[in-house]
C-alpha cells in the first residue's frame, strides 16, 4: 500500500490560524479559562444573594439557604441539559446568557426588596429568579466546553474548566462576607456582580470574535446592559432607601448591612426605632419597660451585683439599666455585630437614649460570638443579662439550648442571677415554656415572669439562679415603668400562658426553633 504524507493546510489549522482558534493564541486560551472564572464566580453569587436577601427577610437562614442552594442546583441542571439544544451560534448564545444573567442577576436584590410588601408576590419571585438564573447559568459552562473543545484534549479541557470553575466560586464565597456585602450592601453586590457578567460578554465578543455573525451588535447590547447596571450600581442606596420606605412604616434614618444582618433605624413623630434584618427590637417610646424588667428584678436579687454579664444588648439600653445600681464595678457586654454597637455609640438620639452607657468606663464592650466567648475565660459574674434576639433561626437557637446554659452557669457565681428574656408567654407559649424547661435541665431554679410593651404586646422573661430565690421588690426609685409594689406582680402569670408540656432545646434537635416558628411566623 502506498503511503502518503498528510499535509496540514496552515490556513484551515487553527492551532496555527488566529482565526480559526485559541490553541496557537496562549494568552487567548488563558483568557477563555479567565472567563470560567469569573462565570463561576459570579453564578454562586448570585445564590448567595438570594440566600441571604431572603434570610435577611424571612429568618430562618439554614432553610432560606437549604432551600436556594437545593433550587439552584436543580437550576443549574436544567440548563446543563437545556445546552445540548444549542447547536448552531454557540459564541452568540453564550455572549446573549451572559446579557441575560447580567440584568436579571444584577437586579435580583433590589427587585427582592420591593416585592417584600407583598408576601402574595415575594416567594414566587424569590423562587423564580432562583430557577432563572440557575438554568442561565447552567447553561454557561457546557456552552464554555463547547467553544473550547477544539481547543484541547478533552480530558485536559474537561479538568482545567472545572478547575477554573471551582476556584472562581471559592474566591465568591470568600470575598462575599468579607468584603462584598460589608463594603456595597446585598442590592451593589448582587449588581457587582452583574457587572462583572457584562463584561465578561464585551470580553468574549473580542475572545469568540471568528464565531459571531454580528459582533457590533453584540458589542451594543453589552455596553447598554454595561451602562444600565453602572448606572443603578450608583443609585442602589437610594433605590434599597426606597424599596425599604415599603416594608417601615416609618421614616428611614440609618441603613447599613453587616456582615450578619442588616440594620435599619426609622423614625415616627419622636420616636425611635432599630430594626435588625426586618424584626423590630425596640421602640424608644416604650423600651424602657422592657428594659426595665429585664433588668431590676435580677439586679434586686443579687445579693452583691457588682460585675454584670450582659449578652446581646447592644443598642447600651441593658448597660443603662444596669448602671443605674451604684454597687456594680464592671459590666462585660458581648454583642456579635459591630455595626450594632457602634450605632449605639455614634447615632445620636441612640446615645441619648441608652445616656452613653456603652462609653461608661465601667463597660467592656467585646464583639464576639456570645457561644464561643463563654467557652473561653474564667472571670465569675454575680449577675447575668441575656438579651437575644427571639430564636427565629437555628444560629440564634443555640443561644437558647441547654448547651449554651451549661456554658451560662460555669460563667455565673454560684450566688449569682441570671434574666433571660424569652419571647411572648401568651402569643408563643411553648417557646417561652421551652426556655425554662432547657434552663432547669441544666440545674437553674427558674422564676417565670412577663411584662406588658405596646410595642411587642405581652413579652415574657426568666429570673434564674442556682439556688432558690424569692421574688425580688427593691428597685431603683428613679425608674418610669417598676417600682417596689409592683415588682411582685410580674411573677403571677394568666391562666392563658400556664405551663405546658414542652421539650428541652438541644443544640442537636432546636426544638425551641420549631415551636417559635409555628406559633409566631406569619
Amino acid at each position: 500500500m502506498e503511503s502518503r504524507d498528510l499535509a496540514v493546510d496552515p490556513a484551515t489549522d487553527p492551532a496555527t490560524d488566529p482565526d480559526r482558534g485559541l490553541a496557537g493564541r496562549p494568552l487567548g486560551l488563558n483568557l477563555a479559562f479567565a472567563v470560567v472564572f469569573l462565570v463561576s464566580a459570579c453564578g454562586l453569587g448570585y445564590q448567595l444573594v438570594a440566600g441571604t436577601t431572603s434570610s435577611y427577610l424571612l429568618g430562618d437562614s439554614v432553610t432560606q439557604f437549604s432551600f436556594t442552594i437545593g433550587l439552584y442546583l436543580f437550576a443549574l441542571g436544567i440548563g446543563s441539559y437545556l445546552s445540548k439544544f444549542v447547536d448552531r451560534n454557540l459564541a452568540t448564545v453564550f455572549v446573549r446568557v451572559e446579557l441575560a444573567v447580567a440584568v436579571i442577576g444584577g437586579i435580583s436584590a433590589l427587585t427582592l426588596f420591593f416585592a417584600w410588601e407583598s408576601e402574595l408576590w415575594f416567594r414566587p419571585l424569590l423562587y423564580g429568579e432562583i430557577l432563572i438564573i440557575g438554568t442561565l447559568v447552567g447553561i454557561e459552562i457546557p456552552l464554555l466546553v463547547r467553544l473550547l473543545e477544539e481547543e484541547l484534549e478533552l480530558k485536559e479541557l474537561i479538568a482545567r474548566v472545572l478547575s477554573w470553575d471551582y476556584v472562581g466560586a471559592l474566591v465568591s464565597a470568600l470575598l462575599f462576607p468579607l468584603i462584598l456585602v460589608p463594603r456595597l450592601g446585598l442590592a451593589r453586590a448582587a449588581l457587582a456582580f452583574g457587572l462583572v457578567n457584562a463584561l465578561v460578554a464585551l470580553w468574549s465578543i473580542s475572545l469568540f470574535s471568528d464565531r459571531l455573525s454580528r459582533p457590533m451588535a453584540l458589542r451594543i447590547q453589552s455596553g447598554f446592559v454595561v451602562a444600565l447596571l453602572a448606572v443603578l450600581f450608583s443609585q442602589a442606596a437610594q433605590l434599597t432607601t426606597i424599596a425599604e420606605h415599603t416594608i417601615y412604616a416609618g421614616e428611614i434614618v440609618h441603613a447599613r448591612t453587616s456582615p450578619y444582618q442588616r440594620v435599619v433605624v426609622t423614625r415616627s413623630n419622636k420616636s425611635h426605632q432599630l430594626f435588625l434584618s426586618g424584626a423590630l427590637q425596640f421602640n424608644s417610646e416604650d423600651e424602657y419597660r422592657y428594659h426595665e424588667a429585664l433588668v431590676h428584678p435580677a439586679m434586686a436579687s443579687s445579693l452583691d451585683p457588682r460585675r454584670v454579664l450582659i449578652l446581646g444588648g447592644g443598642d447600651g439600653l441593658a448597660a443603662r439599666e444596669v448602671l443605674r445600681h451604684p454597687s456594680v464595678e464592671k459590666v462585660v457586654l458581648v454583642d456579635l455585630d459591630p455595626a450594632v454597637t457602634d450605632l449605639a455609640r455614634t447615632f445620636q438620639p441612640f446615645v441619648d437614649l441608652n445616656e452613653g452607657s456603652l462609653d461608661d468606663p465601667r463597660v467592656e464592650v467585646v464583639n464576639a460570638d456570645a457561644m464561643a466567648w463563654m467557652e473561653t475565660g474564667a472571670n465569675l459574674f454575680d449577675v447575668a443579662i441575656v438579651d437575644f434576639p427571639d430564636p427565629h433561626s437555628f444560629s440564634v437557637g443555640k443561644l437558647y439550648t441547654d448547651t449554651f446554659y451549661g456554658l451560662l452557669m460555669k460563667r455565673v457565681a454560684p450566688d449569682g442571677v441570671v434574666a433571660v428574656q424569652s419571647t411572648s408567654p401568651r402569643l408563643a407559649p411553648n417557646s417561652y415554656w421551652c426556655i425554662a424547661e432547657t434552663m432547669e435541665s441544666v440545674g437553674f431554679f427558674v422564676r417565670p415572669y412577663h411584662a406588658a410593651v405596646p410595642s411587642f404586646g405581652e413579652w415574657g422573661f426568666m429570673l434564674a439562679a442556682q439556688r432558690e430565690i424569692p421574688v425580688p421588690s427593691d428597685v431603683p426609685d428613679d425608674l418610669r415603668f417598676l417600682s417596689d409594689d409592683y415588682v411582685p406582680n410580674l411573677f403571677v402569670l394568666p391562666r392563658d400562658a400556664q405551663r405546658r408540656e414542652v421539650e428541652v432545646n438541644r443544640l442537636s434537635t432546636q426544638s425551641l426553633v420549631r415551636y417559635y416558628d409555628d406559633e409566631l411566623k406569619p
